[in-house]
């Protein structure tokens, strides 16, 4: 929490959401918890039930709040293109563009935060991940390294950053720069539609199995998903914790959460539970976790995407995660009181 309380203060404020939390709201339980060191989990819940009002968070189709995961994938890389190590990480294009009010084009809907400034000085749709596959960047010199599997890199684009590890010993982090502005399509999904994958089964692990053993159609399965990634370079400077993510933060395992930030704002701190989750730590799962990420599938108010870790043991943990939870956001009280008093006037 001390490292959002330095964003706030010495960097910008986090975009509000939706929701109305504003950083302002948060700085001050940011402040507070930068001077305590809770020896337990007992102190903790006896800090953050002095400073917050718990909130549950209600879906209004009365359905559960749903939960996935998410890690920091290790991939084995080289500086050359050469006959094994053949696809690239791209940096960020130039004629690369943010979309925002002022200038979006009525032919790109709300979805695209991004596009293709063109010859002529009009913003359209930036190729999609099959135009680059195919050699929509080549020659250009955005290469940060080639990998051997082009799974690999799907996969990094999917999770968003990704440790890259060169032959000689080397490690180099990357993490996410801008994406090219098409939605993110689930290709998960799309197989279980196809009769592919069994819905009870559907895992990261599973999608690899079928890409590997269907070589022959897993350029257009991966082509379905037209959002494609860019990402920039950053230091591994402690390998304990994770990639800096959309908070300008570093996430740490297990307590980091993505979250929908056109209705949450980054910094607030969430319980959430989810008793048919095990497969963390081999109990339920039940933890206070902090909003520090998002991400494209990461849709609605009660819906979360767990940080597990870097490296294959918590691409193990996140693969599978698919799992209903109950989302309780912790507001800090005098913000909560106005929250209370608007809801009261609402209803």
């Amino acid at each position: 929490m001390a490292e959002c309380l330095s964003h706030i203060r010495d960097v910008k404020a986090y975009k509000t959401g939706a929701l109305g939390l504003t950083s302002a709201d948060l700085e001050p339980l940011l402040r507070a918890a930068d001077g305590v060191d809770p020896v337990d989990a007992s102190a903790a819940r006896i800090f953050f039930e002095a400073e917050c009002q718990p909130f549950r968070i209600e879906r209004s189709d009365g359905e559960a709040g749903f939960v996935t995961a998410f890690y920091e994938p290790e991939v084995l890389v080289d500086d050359r293109a050469g006959p094994e190590f053949r696809f690239a990480f791209y940096r960020r294009p130039s004629d690369l563009v943010d979309i925002e009010a002022g200038n979006r084009p009525a032919a790109l809907d709300g979805g695209y935060m991004f596009g293709q400034l063109s010859g002529n000085g009009e913003i359209v749709a930036y190729p999609d991940r099959q135009a680059i596959d195919q050699g929509h960047l080549d020659g250009r010199g955005l290469e940060i390294a080639w990998a051997k599997s082009k799974v690999d890199v799907f996969f990094a684009h999917v999770q968003g950053a990704a440790r890259l590890r060169f032959p000689d010993g080397r490690m180099m982090r990357i993490t996410y720069a801008a994406k090219a502005g098409h939605p993110f399509s689930a290709i998960g999904k799309m197989l279980v539609e196809r009769g592919e994958i069994d819905p009870a089964k559907i895992s990261m692990q599973a999608i690899r199995a079928w890409l590997a053993g269907h070589p022959e159609q897993a350029d257009a399965v991966m082509w379905h998903n037209r959002s494609y990634i860019f990402f920039r370079e950053a230091d591994v400077s402690d390998p304990a914790l994770g990639p800096i993510a959309a908070a300008k933060v570093p996430l740490i395992a297990g307590r980091s959460l993505a979250v929908d930030r056109t209705i949450h704002t980054f910094g607030c701190p969430f319980f959430i539970h989810a008793p048919t989750l095990t497969r963390i730590d081999g109990q339920p799962f039940a933890r206070l976790m902090l909003a520090l990420d998002t991400g494209s599938a990461i849709l609605g108010p009660a819906r979360g995407d767990i940080f597990t870790g870097s490296g294959d043991a918590a691409g193990e943990q996140a693969g599978a995660v698919r799992n209903a939870a109950d989302f309780y956001i912790l507001i800090p009280k005098l913000a909560a009181a106005r929250y209370a008093e608007w809801q009261a006037t609402a209803n």
